[in-house]
């Protein structure tokens, strides 16, 4: 007979909370079976999946996310090519949006770096530099973010 486990156990063994774990199953992300006593008692592959949802959530996705492309792939023994090619579209998408983050987050740790070493060393050289980055960093965010009107600008002035 396959060994379930309480809410308790699972808790401990994931450092999932007792109420996320409540959570899940009231949203339908997990469906642990019930003893007479009506008590949650999780599988084998309750414990997999949970695992599971962990990881995707360390990798950035929402539950959301996780419940809609993910809940119940383990368990389907032939995936439909279009389920399959649906799903692989979407990490795609996803791969491509974390590495955007992963780009951002290289131009901040620079900027950083940057000004802690003008700070700590300041000289004209340094200070140009920093300069020159963080202008370029403007230029970026510029490109990015929608540009406002000239007549937006304009009706606000009193």
């Amino acid at each position: 007979m396959e060994k379930l486990y309480s809410i308790q156990e699972i808790s401990q063994k994931l450092g999932i909370p007792k109420d996320t774990l409540r959570y899940y199953d009231r949203i339908g992300m997990i469906s642990p079976s019930r003893d007479d006593n009506l008590y949650r008692k999780y599988s084998r592959d309750d414990l997999i999946d949970l695992m599971n949802i962990q990881i995707m959530q360390y990798a950035d996705f929402s539950l959301d996310e996780i419940k809609e492309k993910f809940i119940g792939i383990r368990k389907l023994e032939n995936i439909d090519s279009d389920y399959g090619e649906d799903v692989a579209l979407f990490l795609d998408a996803k791969n491509a949006e974390t590495r955007m983050k992963i780009t951002h987050l290289k131009k901040v740790s620079k900027l950083l770096d940057m000004v802690a070493e003008t700070l700590r060393d300041f000289n004209k050289e340094s200070d140009q530099k920093l300069a020159e980055f963080v202008l370029e960093l403007y230029k970026d965010i510029r490109e990015n973010e929608p540009e406002i009107s000239k007549e937006g600008c304009d009706h606000n002035q009193g």
